[in-house]
């Protein structure tokens, strides 16, 4: 009897559970295999290297100094010292390099503290990451589940194409490598004219302030990449407003439209190319900058050399200080 009860009571048990269970489970298996929608994963992107820059400036430089300007719909910091003259010469705008700030210790920094005292304005800008540069945003897509098929359902194995047609598009099929060379070519090119858009906006920018300080000069100086920048900016926007152009150390970055041997001497402003001579890759650029000038008629274009002085930096930036002086009021050099 007890045995029976048992088993009884087992039975009962087990069919009060399957009931329950089983629509669970069918709740949970998709109504399609291999059709169940995949969400991407995107990770947003880093911020720019630029702007992390820009919030360390903010603390350490006088908030006297610090302007935000607008070019477009972002702002950027600049960092902006009046002239000590009652009767001040010009503005001096100042672009560093990639991976410059607006203050950077070599060139921007001494040159922007120094002209002051000499009667310049200076205003020195931050100039945001090249696209190319750039962390983006990347979008992950988990693989989807795919049916299994039985070895009933396996698709036959054909020697042969369809039709003579399959073997004419698999003949004339584009090849990836050129595809994908294609693709990487045009990503460059709009990186290009999106960048030289964001970094024009801004040098736009810098020259309406410099004018509402009332500058009778504008003088742009670049250095390094920036020198490359300050040079394609003149020569596509052409602002009146800046008279001349200092590059100091003109360095062409990677994945650009064009070269600084095409846009230097051709300028319609007086240009100082300053290099220095000890530094074999800036005496060669500097070299070629120089032939293309002389190919030029009424070409404008001079260049300037330096002596390296290593282990004397403040030596050094006197050095530049004073070319860049003498060149912009021969009077006083």
């Amino acid at each position: 009897m007890f045995t029976l009860y048992r088993t009884t009571l087992a039975a009962f048990c087990l069919s009060s559970i399957l009931p329950l269970s089983a629509p669970a489970a069918d709740a949970e298996k998709p109504d399609t295999p291999g059709e169940t929608p995949v969400t991407p994963l995107v990770r947003p992107p880093l911020a720019e290297r630029s702007q992390e820059d820009a919030q360390a400036l903010e603390r350490l430089v006088p908030k006297a100094e610090q302007q935000t300007l607008q070019a477009g719909d972002e702002s950027f910091l600049a960092l902006w010292k009046p002239a000590n003259d009652s009767d001040p010469q010009g503005a001096l705008i100042i672009v560093p390099g990639a991976g410059e700030t607006a203050d950077w210790p070599k060139t921007v920094g001494p040159l922007r503290q120094k002209f002051p005292d000499v009667g310049w304005h200076s205003l020195s800008v931050s100039l945001p990451d090249l696209l190319a540069d750039s962390p983006q945003a990347r979008v992950e897509t988990p693989p989807a589940p795919t049916a299994d098929k039985g070895e009933g359902e396996r698709a036959p194995v054909k020697d042969t194409p369809d039709d003579a047609n399959a073997n004419v598009a698999q003949a004339t099929a584009p090849d990836a490598d050129t595809a994908q060379g294609t693709d990487a070519a045009q990503a460059s090119d709009d990186n290009d004219a999106a960048d030289a858009e964001r970094i024009f906006a801004r040098l736009d920018a810098a020259v309406a302030y410099a004018k509402q300080q009332n500058a009778r000069h504008i003088v742009l100086l670049g250095n390094g990449s920036g020198a490359y920048w300050a040079a394609r900016y003149l020569s596509e926007r052409q602002p009146p407003e800046v008279q001349k152009l200092v590059m100091v150390s003109a360095q062409t970055p990677a994945r650009v439209e064009h070269d600084l041997e095409s846009l230097a001497p051709m300028l319609k402003v007086p240009t100082a190319d300053i290099y220095y001579a000890t530094r074999t890759q800036d005496r060669r650029n500097a070299e070629q900058r120089l032939q293309a000038s002389k190919r030029q008629k009424d070409s404008q274009y001079r260049q300037m050399l330096l002596i390296a002085i290593p282990g004397n930096a403040a030596a050094e930036q006197e050095q530049l200080f004073r070319r860049v002086r003498g060149w912009l009021s021969p009077q006083e050099g």
